[in-house]
């Protein structure tokens, strides 16, 4: 901005530079000084200054340099009826509008959006990206935005710009028709759609949007997992053939190493799972073409197992013995009434008379004879 004054009293030079990178509209700030008769009017590309003049917009200027006189100023004449020209002063409100492209800007869908799949069904997705905008006519964006703001920037506006892109974007996603999974090859194809819809309503507010950018469609992170799940499946391929390929890698790997513990242990189980794989169908299941199995007969309970016992004498324990090896013992005198006993489930050691297994054998044998007899 370059002030020239001349008698200290009328603006010569009307000028805005702008080095913000965000400011939409600038007011040429007068301080009190009139507008002189024939001041020059600089107006830069991707500019354009508007007059506003007893609060009525008088004229619009495009880049170029300019005299104020009444030749170049219609409006402003007809509004003050300087029929024969003027000399005088006069005072105006000057808003310089940038309207050079703002790029960056943000949008994203706050909750999401509904759409009925070919191939999954209704699903939710979100989506976000940036577009750019610019200013297309600065009369009717001074008159339906700025109003008497005298400095306005691309985030004042952002938020309302948003507002009106978000429905839009729903919208065009819902009744795209185009699979979830091909958006993301038809991203410029659905910013133009948007682009499109919205022209409308943005030229309303004297806008326009050149470019609008998809940059995610995203699904919930639940059926995000579920399609990672379904790809591993697709990247193992025929399971028959992959089950050939983990049995012949167990063999191999048994064969470089033979004296392991468990080679094989490990080549048998990679045989067996090799068979057993290749038997079943894509998915883990039996074909559906095998034959059913005849039903066979339940196996017999298996037979009871046979109770044994330690025998604990002079410090020392024996066995275990059976009970017919005790009952040997017991004939051959090996093998008391008070020999100290103990099986498996047993609170401690017990005599041989005192369990009733093993008291059986000795009613059968007569007691030792009485002392001195």
């Amino acid at each position: 901005m370059v002030f020239s004054f001349i008698k200290g009293q009328f603006i010569d030079v009307i000028e805005w530079t702008d080095d913000t990178r965000d400011t939409m509209v600038w007011r040429f700030e007068r301080h009190g000084n009139e507008i002189k008769y024939g001041a020059k009017l600089t107006v830069r590309e991707g500019q354009a200054a508007v007059f506003i003049h007893e609060g009525v917009l008088a004229d619009v200027f495009s880049p170029g340099m300019y005299m104020l006189e009444t030749n170049n100023m219609p409006i402003m004449t007809s509004l003050q009826h300087w029929d024969h020209g003027f000399k005088s002063p006069f005072k105006s409100e000057i808003y310089f509008v940038n309207t050079t492209r703002f790029g960056d800007m943000k949008w994203g869908t706050k909750n999401p959006i509904m759409c009925r799949d070919p191939e999954f069904g209704p699903v939710r997705i979100r989506a976000f990206g940036s577009y750019t905008m610019r200013v297309a006519d600065p009369a009717r964006f001074m008159q339906e935005i700025v109003g008497t703001d005298g400095e306005f920037t691309a985030d004042e506006i952002s938020l309302q710009i948003r507002n009106v892109l978000v429905p839009e974007v729903s919208r065009v996603l819902a009744s795209s028709g185009i699979p979830v999974l091909d958006m993301a090859a038809n991203t410029a194809d659905l910013g133009k759609l948007v682009a499109t819809a919205i022209a409308p309503t943005v030229a309303g507010y004297g806008l326009t949007i050149p470019e609008f950018y998809f940059e995610n469609i995203s699904l919930p992170e639940e059926v995000e997992k579920a399609m990672d799940k379904r790809t591993s499946m697709g990247v193992v391929g025929d399971l028959n053939k992959y089950a050939q390929f983990s049995a012949a890698e167990a063999m191999t790997k048994a064969a470089e190493n033979p004296g392991a513990a468990g080679a094989g242990m490990g080549l048998g189980m990679g045989l067996g799972m090799g068979m057993v794989m290749g038997q079943q169908g894509p998915w883990g299941a039996a074909p559906a073409a095998a034959a059913p199995a005849t039903p066979q007969p339940p196996a017999p309970p298996p037979p009871p197992v046979e109770a044994v016992w330690h025998i604990a004498a002079n410090g020392q324990t024996t066995g275990p013995f059976g009970r017919a090896t005790l009952g040997q013992m017991a004939g051959a005198g090996t093998f008391t009434r008070d020999s100290m006993v103990w099986t498996a489930g047993q609170d401690g050691w017990k005599r041989a008379s005192d369990v009733a297994e093993l008291a059986q054998l000795f009613t059968v044998m007569p007691p030792p004879p009485p002392p001195g007899v």
